[in-house]
């Protein structure tokens, strides 16, 4: 299986998980230094992109490295290894900066951690480039087009966001890396003067 993957997806793969054992091993200081915290509190420039490879428990990390698996893998064959891990790294950066505003306006003190905004932004990108491709749910197993299913995922993204629901998820940093997936999209079909690849 791992064979099979393209490098850029498999070594973001394998830097989450091996990320996610010193987090185990380490704990909160790794966390204090990695975790992106609101101005103000301890942030630090590197943590824009460092907090992506933070994951709050097994099943956090288990459903973000599930998602790269699904969808980065075919967007990085799609785009190459190099415009792949520019996109990856945009998206990362996009959803922390989101998430800084956010703190700054609602006065949070709570750091962020995990790779849900690179995810959320690889979503978009797959739902751009394979609008009609199956993506089946797990609750309920409807199978939905991912044009639908990103739309959809993103509208509740939003609703739970502003709404102040399950506080303990960053929906606004998942906003943030669509946000920024979508102006790289943009940034590269304006530039090539086509489709971007």
């Amino acid at each position: 299986m791992f064979a099979r993957l393209p490098p850029a997806t498999l070594a973001l793969l394998l830097t989450n998980v091996g990320v996610f054992l010193l987090q185990q091993l380490i704990g909160s200081p790794l966390e204090d230094w990695l975790a992106l915290w609101p101005p103000g509190a301890a942030f630090q420039p590197w943590q824009l992109l460092t907090y992506a490879f933070l994951h709050g428990g097994f099943t956090h990390i288990f459903v973000n490295m599930f998602a790269l698996f699904m969808f980065g893998a075919p967007m990085e064959r799609f785009w190459g290894a190099r415009r792949f891990t520019i996109f990856y790294i945009v998206c990362v950066i996009s959803a922390g900066l989101t998430q800084l505003t956010v703190s700054m306006l609602t006065n949070s003190g709570s750091e962020t951690i995990g790779a849900s905004g690179a995810i959320f932004g690889l979503l978009l990108a797959f739902a751009m480039y394979f609008p009609r491709a199956r993506v089946m749910l797990l609750f309920p197993p409807i199978p939905l087009p991912a044009w639908l299913f990103v739309l959809g995922y993103g509208l509740v993204e939003l609703f739970l966001g502003v709404w102040g629901l399950e506080p303990d998820v960053a929906h606004f940093a998942h906003l943030g890396g669509m946000l920024g997936g979508a102006a790289m999209i943009l940034f590269w079909r304006l530039r090539d003067g086509k489709p971007a690849r």
